[in-house]
Formats: structure tokens, C-alpha cells, sequence
């Protein structure tokens, strides 16, 4: 698109906070180490289904206690729920704020999750049907999917919007754009915004598991080294992902806002897409995604030179990174950006990939390094993208950085952030 045809760029929006439950880590430090390493947290599971055999799965759990969060509502929580408060007491720690520091009808939630709730419904399920247990009175608003959302607005006194946004894949790269979006309309000032999932349940993971869609690992003395290096984007020999959990939260602010209580923007959101590939419920489109990046890139005002790295959606499967190496290419053109899948470390987060993988792309604008794409021996040579293999790179010049959630269901959301919040390229 020339600079011509490119319709305005939207305002930029600050971000003054960050915070982050992973398997890499639940604090910026660790996360970066984790993250520039390219050390992997898949660890082979056994499914836990009596009077079914299953081979292991691989599987990236948080090192997090769900139980040491206390709900504002005095009701049980569920394992998600409780990552997305811990997350987002942070990033409102990050961003020094407090109750009182803000008009509470111009400050709004948005939340992603794929399956809310999910731990507390398969544990429902089991007590009626396996234990012949009563099920608790709070199992509706424990598991309930916007019970995160509801979470958060008691906990920050929100009295603006409080959105659930449920988009499989893209759950929290959506509710994040959507956020920016009320921003830059005025409708609001301020926004707690991200996603959480945890879908480590026996019942889930082998529902992922009869799809054929999670990576072989090995048995024995090889289970533990398969795991760890089971999910290999992008590479000649890639055979599937592994399922994670986690959360990841970001306080979003008008630049107008954070500069009046004195808040310092980390970095800047200048552009967002999201779109709907239009064509099949699992089967991913290049066009359509291409489309959503290309939006993206005019809704932030930059050309896609401006774009120094790129966190793919990365999947590790066959037709999943086949169908995004095409819609790069066709993007960026030929290697034309460095890329890598951040996955293949702490494995398909779901609803809070999005989230997660954002937070990924701004350290690595913030650090003028890029993350590698762990485990791949041998990339596929039919794709035309500049993977980022072997270790972290060194880039000290990203203007800006993008990355992408492409999702079951056809939804694709696109999102850019730079550290100036300014266009570097027209």
C-alpha cells in the first residue's frame, strides 16, 4: 500500500505497566533469561484417565500457587482466574497504579480467554460424575468466562467496560487491541488489559491429543529431552506444539493520562488489525492473515520495513507454519524481517499467547535483542522467512515490533508496539 492510499494512523497509546505468570518465569527478570536463552519449561505429562492409556504429552506448567491468591469476591478461584490477578497486580505495581489514582468510570478491563473457567468445570465434572460428590455452590461463578474479567473490576474498582473476549487463540492479542481501540476513541482513559488460560487438565489434553495436533515425545530415559525440545516452529522436521499456561497483563493509558499522574510509558501500542480469514474452523489462510498484518501496519502509519522483529503465531505444525511463512513472506517479502515463534520455549498458551507473546516482542524492543526460535536443527527450506535460529541476536536498531495471533475459528489480530510511539516510516 503506497503512503498515498494508507488511510491516517491511529494515536498512539502508552503502556505503563507489565505483568507476567509463565512457565519461563512470573517476573521480568526471570522471563528475559528464560526468553534470550531460548531454555525450554516442556516437560513430558502423564494423562491422569482412568481406564484410558494414553502416551505422554509434552507440557509447560507455571511454577505458580494458585492457591496463595485471594479472590476480591471471597469465592473460590479458579487456576486461570488467579494468574490473570496476580499478573495484573503486577503490571499495576509496574505502573505505580493505585486506587484513587484514577477516575474508576474511565477505567476499563479487557480480558482474553479460549476456555475460562476450564479447570473448575473438569473438576466439577469429575465430583458429579466420577466421585459422586456434591458440586460446590460457587462452580457457576467460579468457571463462569468472564470471571476473570468480573476478578479484576472488583479488585481495581473499574467502572468503565469490563469485556471478555473469547476468540480461541487471539483471546488476549484481541482484548489488548480492543483496549487501545476504547483509548483512542475516548471512551475511556486507562485499561487493564491481557489474557490468562490454564488448560492443564487431563480432560482438555487429551482432547488436544485426539486431534493429533501436540508433538510425539519420546518414552523412558528419552521422555525428558524429547519434551523440552518437542515443539520445534518453523523447522524441516516440526511434528506439532505443546499445550502451556499462563497469564500476561499490560496497563494501557492515553498518553494524555499517563503524563498527567506522572506514569512512564515502557513502550507504546501504534497499531492493531483484526480480522476473519473467512475460509475453514481449523485450516489457517495466508491471505487472510497477510490481510490483518497489513492493516495493522496502516493503522500504525509504518511501512513494513519499520518492522525490526516479528513473534509469530508459530504453531509447529505442518499446515499452520506453512500457511504464516507464506503471509510473511508475501508481507515483508523474501527474509525481508527477522522472525521467530516463542513458543517452542513455553508452548502454546491459548488465550494468553496473545498477551504473552506481545510481552516477548516488547523485550526484545526494549533489550535490542531478539529471541531465538528454539530447537530447530534445520528450518524448512521451503520458506522464505529469516528465521532467528541458534541464540539471541543482537539488533540494537528495532523501530518496532509486531506480533501475531492467528486462531481455530478464523480470527487473526495483529499488533505493533515501538518505543517511540512515533511513525519511523511513511
Amino acid at each position: 500500500m503506497s503512503s498515498a492510499a494508507r488511510p491516517p494512523a491511529g494515536a498512539p497509546v502508552a503502556v505503563s505497566g507489565s505483568g507476567v505468570v509463565s512457565p519461563i518465569g512470573n517476573d521480568l527478570g526471570a522471563f528475559d533469561e528464560a526468553l534470550f536463552a531460548g531454555r525450554s519449561a516442556i516437560r513430558p505429562h502423564v494423562l491422569d484417565l482412568p481406564g484410558i492409556e494414553l502416551p505422554a504429552v509434552p507440557v509447560a506448567a507455571a511454577a505458580f500457587d494458585a492457591a496463595s491468591v485471594i479472590a476480591p469476591s471471597r469465592v473460590p478461584l479458579d487456576r486461570g482466574t488467579a494468574m490473570a490477578l496476580a499478573a495484573a497486580e503486577d503490571a499495576a505495581h509496574d505502573a505505580s497504579l493505585a486506587i484513587g489514582g484514577f477516575d474508576p468510570e474511565r477505567l476499563g478491563i479487557f480480558w482474553g480467554s479460549g476456555m475460562a473457567g476450564a479447570t473448575t468445570f473438569e473438576m466439577t465434572c469429575r465430583s458429579v460424575y466420577a466421585d459422586r460428590r456434591r458440586m460446590r455452590p460457587t462452580s457457576v461463578v467460579t468457571a463462569m468466562p468472564n470471571a476473570p474479567v468480573a476478578e479484576l473490576a472488583l479488585r481495581f474498582g473499574a467502572r468503565g467496560a469490563a469485556l471478555a473476549y473469547a476468540c480461541a487463540c487471539a483471546s488476549s492479542a484481541v482484548a489488548i487491541g480492543e483496549a487501545m481501540r476504547a483509548i483512542r476513541a475516548g471512551w475511556i482513559d486507562v485499561a487493564i488489559a491481557g489474557g490468562s488460560e490454564s488448560l492443564l487438565t487431563p480432560g482438555v489434553l487429551a482432547s488436544w491429543q485426539a486431534m493429533r495436533v501436540l508433538a510425539p515425545i519420546g518414552a523412558g530415559a528419552d521422555a525428558i529431552d524429547t519434551a523440552r525440545r518437542a515443539c520445534r516452529p518453523f523447522a524441516a522436521d516440526r511434528a506439532g506444539f505443546a499445550l502451556g499456561e499462563g497469564a500476561g497483563a499490560f496497563v494501557l493509558e492515553s498518553v494524555e493520562h499517563a503524563r498527567a499522574r506522572g506514569a512512564t510509558a515502557r513502550f507504546s501500542l501504534v497499531g492493531y488489525a483484526t480480522n476473519c480469514d473467512g475460509v475453514h474452523i481449523t485450516n489457517p489462510d495466508a491471505a487472510g492473515q497477510a490481510r490483518a498484518m497489513r492493516a495493522a501496519l496502516a493503522d500504525a502509519g509504518l511501512d513494513a520495513a519499520a518492522i525490526g522483529y516479528l513473534n509469530a503465531h508459530g504453531t509447529a505444525t505442518l499446515a499452520g507454519d506453512a500457511a504464516e511463512a507464506e503471509s510473511i513472506a508475501n508481507v515483508f517479502g523474501a527474509s525481508g524481517v527477522p522472525v521467530s515463534s516463542t513458543k517452542a520455549i513455553h508452548g502454546h498458551l491459548l488465550g494468553a499467547g496473545g498477551a504473552v507473546e506481545l510481552l516477548a516482542a516488547v523485550r526484545a524492543l526494549v533489550a535490542g535483542r531478539l529471541p531465538p526460535n528454539a530447537n530447530v536443527d534445520a528450518a524448512d527450506r521451503a520458506f522464505a522467512i529469516d528465521l532467528v535460529t541458534g541464540g539471541a541476536r543482537e539488533s540494537a536498531t528495532i523501530g518496532a515490533v509486531m506480533s501475531s495471533s492467528f486462531a481455530f475459528g478464523g480470527t487473526n489480530a495483529v499488533l505493533i508496539a515501538s518505543l517511540s510511539g512515533s511513525s519511523t516510516a511513511r
